[in-house]
């Protein structure tokens, strides 16, 4: 596990937006727009949209198919009982033809008729129960092969997206994955344990069916032809009505992952927009989106809907040629009437399955669409780790060597232009500038959320990039302005930096955080089940227990990006002296507005335009009269200082 204040991806690399550094807003803007030809989004850009067909069908059915496979034995399983079933099936319209041919035998007073139609209908009972025996069993099974695949796929799903590099998740909207994870994967449950059972199904049943036409129209091959003449009718009808309902079907698709982007960014970002009073725009938004959504459900429904009624049609008008040229074979003695009974049944199990297969089409490609939403994250390269010296985090002392650092998160944008920064072990540095100098993405280089395009960092005089991730981020806790908590117990999220930690350890990190006051008086103190986000606490009570966790990872670095901006002055003031007792003998880097709280540091970096400007303790750097001297006196004009 590692030892920084890992609450989140958001957490982890910081707000995008207005005060991550990555320079204005505007570059924020081109960076979403690499992404994304449709426009910004509050929320991050609509990456990882489909288009309005699926790119590669066989390909994504392929990849599906492995999946389906992992149930190999329950899959078997699940075919030899529907090969029974449909064994069953078309044996109730050979032994109701029997039956009927019996009934005329009886009428004939035909000797031992009446024995043989008793028979007749035991079997046609047993045929019937076993058939439903033997559905139970097939959708009991293909519950369980779908559920299977499920639950493989958003296992695989939710591993990947934890393993994606930052940059993906900053770049894709949240609400997006979301929707991948959810309404993707259960399009894939449904057509697996529907469509799929249904299409295999519908294949056997249409050769089962064609083959017992053919076998009681032997004496009069002319019955087959008739039978199956409409077959190409209901071919092109099919093929008409599902090239125009694909469309809208899969586009449907696409605007529902954008309406649940559009509420999830609703959801979590409640509280600024009514901050900016912005809810009829937001609900406009929503309206427009929803709109669009409605039309094109109302498009794929008309389209959709078109099917059964036409393919009904066309099923009576064989019906219709069945029984007519029936009626005349039978007339002139060449087919008995039980014969034409299961005939005119068998072209009913014929037709059936055709209008079956061209009705599952659609969810299946629905299905398909979603897959291939889903196979893009998980073929989406993981974050890549390439260090392979061995260090030992207990030996690791903090010495920190930024060198000639330049670094863009899009290429026309450079953030650090030749930065150079030298830390010592034990050393409190403090990293001070305005919005968009490039401090937090400082931070980000260090824990290699992001890797410099040019220059080198080393710890302990070692190339952090030849160091594995895991074994470097667990030398470092960082504590970042925007809190991450989980719906958890406190206790769980403070350990969520040590899992080990006992309960003493707990205590005393929630203490050494000024925590253990409040949580004590909770009703259940550290056991308080937390609400999301901890959105039960207030912002600076968050803060304290993520300062409480980043405590308890007993780091050998310490990160405090804008750790104490949540808090009141005089909280803050005891959260200090906290920190100043946890930075003792450890490497810190403080990143922070309030120049009050940095006044202590060993030394205080100022950056501007990606550039160190100024270095030097406080009372230097006030000596010296420049950049420092003057964000300390725009600060605090008015106050004696």
């Amino acid at each position: 596990m590692s030892n920084f204040d890992k609450g989140s991806v958001k957490e982890r690399m910081g707000t995008p937006g207005a005060s991550d550094d990555r320079g204005d807003p505007k570059m924020a803007s081109e960076q979403k727009q690499q992404t994304l030809p449709m426009g910004p989004r509050r929320g991050g850009p609509r990456g990882g949209m489909p288009a309005e067909k699926p790119k590669n069908i066989k390909d994504t059915v392929v990849k599906l198919f492995k999946y389906i496979s992992r149930s190999r034995f329950q899959l078997a399983g699940l075919i030899i009982i529907m090969l029974i079933t449909t064994a069953l099936t078309l044996a109730g319209p050979a032994l109701q033809g029997s039956a009927i041919n019996t009934i005329g035998d009886i009428v004939a007073k035909k000797e031992g008729a009446f024995d043989t139609l008793i028979k007749t209908l035991i079997t046609m009972a047993a045929v019937y129960i076993l058939s439903s025996v033997f559905t139970w069993l097939q959708g009991l099974l293909s519950a369980k092969v779908s559920q299977t695949t499920v639950y493989n796929l958003r296992r695989d799903l939710f591993k990947k997206i934890s393993y994606l590099p930052i940059k993906y998740t900053d770049t894709h909207a949240h609400g997006d994955l979301m929707s991948r994870m959810t309404n993707d994967v259960d399009n894939i449950s449904i057509t697996v344990s529907q469509s799929i059972t249904s299409l295999i199904s519908s294949v056997l049943t249409l050769f089962g069916s064609l083959f017992m036409i053919i076998w009681f129209s032997r004496k009069c091959l002319v019955m087959a032809l008739v039978t199956i003449c409409t077959i190409p009718l209901t071919i092109l009808a099919t093929t008409f009505l599902t090239k125009h309902m694909s469309k809208y079907f899969v586009k449907r698709q696409r605007l529902l992952g954008e309406l649940n982007g559009q509420v999830e960014e609703m959801v979590t970002g409640y509280k600024t927009v009514m901050a900016y009073s912005r809810e009829d725009i937001e609900c406009e938004r929503f309206a427009s989106i929803s709109e669009n959504l409605q039309k094109v459900g109302v498009k794929a429904a008309v389209w959709s809907g078109l099917m059964g009624p036409v393919n009904n049609f066309i099923n009576n008008l064989n019906y219709l040629l069945v029984v007519a040229c029936g009626a005349l074979f039978v007339s002139m003695g060449v087919l008995l009437p039980g014969s034409i009974q299961s005939i005119i049944q068998y072209a009913k199990q014929f037709s059936m399955p055709l209008s079956q297969l061209a009705n599952e089409y659609t969810n299946i490609l629905t299905a398909v669409a979603g897959a291939e939403r889903v196979f893009e994250v998980l073929e989406s390269p993981d974050e890549i780790d390439e260090g392979t010296t061995d260090i030992d985090p207990e030996k690791i002392k903090g010495d920190l060597e930024f060198k000639n650092i330049d670094f863009s998160y899009v290429p026309e944008k450079q953030v650090l232009h030749d930065f150079n920064l030298s830390v010592r072990n034990g050393q409190k540095i403090a990293i001070v500038g305005a919005t968009g100098s490039g401090k937090t993405t400082v931070v980000n280089l260090l824990t290699r959320f992001y890797d410099q395009d040019s220059g080198t960092i080393t710890l302990d005089g070692v190339d952090i990039r030849d160091i594995p991730k895991e074994k470097l981020r667990s030398c470092i806790a960082i504590v970042l302005q925007d809190t991450v908590l989980f719906s958890d117990t406190i206790d769980a999220n403070i350990r969520y930096g040590n899992p080990d930690a006992t309960d003493e350890e707990v205590m005393a990190a929630a203490k050494t955080a000024n925590a253990h006051s409040f949580i004590r008086h909770l009703p259940e103190g550290y056991k308080t089940v937390l609400a999301e986000s901890g959105s039960n606490l207030s912002q600076g009570q968050r803060q304290l227990l993520s300062i409480a966790r980043a405590v308890l990872a007993d780091p050998k670095i310490l990160i405090l990006d804008e750790a104490t901006s949540s808090v009141d002055t005089r909280t803050e003031m005891k959260i200090q002296s906290a920190m100043f007792a946890l930075m003792e003998g450890r490497t810190s880097l403080i990143i922070a507005h309030r120049l009050s709280t940095i006044i202590d540091a060993d030394i205080i970096v100022v950056v501007r335009d990606g550039h160190v400007v100024e270095s030097g303790s406080h009372s230097e750097l006030l000596l010296k009269g420049g950049e420092y001297s003057n964000l300390y006196k725009n600060q605090f004009a008015g106050f004696a200082t």
